[in-house]
């Protein structure tokens, strides 16, 4: 049998550690790098793991990177603390990784997301394959982005069926929270990369984000979630760009 590890990252994350440890039980081998949370996140940890380890408020790809190299597992799968394996999920993993031929160095996993009230299954959110699952002598790591880090394994990727959830949102005060945090990451890095921000973006891109999801990505059928989900992302973009410009506007 093919040894496992799993590698979560935590920071004050009491309210969703406990359900995110007990869906990844089964692995060999589960580490935590935790940023000295405050909160009771480690206290329950410790129920499921003694690898725990404590870390700075680093970028999430340096401590999932770190978590990489404690791992001892010939597969690694990393998740978050706000998302969950299903038992569906966890047969087809372990199915895959002992097939004697097997021919992927990693498996892009099947995203279902949570938001306010229901899981989302149009809005070009679903399926949300994400790359999660990987050999260690892949030479996998993650990519030095502030937010929405990628894995970046060498060799094949293969593509799981059956679903990893994802409570991303759970209420707006949560969402509002994120979107300010985000859209700030990201005006930064178009900033940097030499981005500016003029009329098309700051107006129109929202506009065609809303479009696009509600209508070509068919959130039109995720009912009234759906058209708030897309709402919100069209705002998400205006602030996004509105934050680019006015960066630009106070450092020319």
């Amino acid at each position: 049998m093919a040894k496992i590890s799993a590698i979560i990252i935590t920071f004050n994350e009491e309210n969703n550690i406990g359900d995110c440890l007990n869906s990844v039980k089964w692995a060999d081998e589960i580490i935590i790098m935790d940023s000295k949370s405050s909160d009771k996140t480690a206290e329950i940890a410790y129920s499921f793991t003694k690898n725990i380890f404590f870390t700075d408020n680093l970028p999430y790809y340096a401590k999932k990177n770190m978590a990489i190299e404690k791992a001892s597992g010939e597969w690694i799968l990393s998740i978050d603390a706000d998302e969950r394996v299903t038992d569906e999920l966890k047969n087809e993993i372990i199915s895959v990784i002992n097939d004697p031929g097997l021919r992927f160095e990693a498996f892009d996993l099947k995203r279902k997301s949570f938001f306010i009230s229901k899981f989302i299954r149009h809005c070009g959110w679903y399926p949300d394959y994400v790359t999660r699952l990987f050999k260690k002598s892949s030479g996998a790591k993650f990519s030095e982005k502030p937010v929405h880090e990628k894995l970046t394994p060498e060799g094949k990727i293969g593509k799981l069926n059956s679903d990893l959830l994802h409570y991303t949102n759970r209420d707006f005060e949560h969402y509002l929270k994120k979107l300010n945090i985000y859209t700030t990451y990201s005006a930064n890095e178009l900033y940097s990369a030499g981005k500016k921000a003029g009329i098309f973006d700051i107006f129109f891109r929202p506009a065609f984000t809303f479009i696009k999801m509600y209508f070509l990505k068919l959130g039109i059928l995720d009912g009234f979630i759906g058209f708030i989900l897309c709402f919100l992302s069209s705002i998400h973009v205006f602030v996004k760009y509105s934050k680019l410009y006015w960066l630009n506007s106070k450092n020319n």
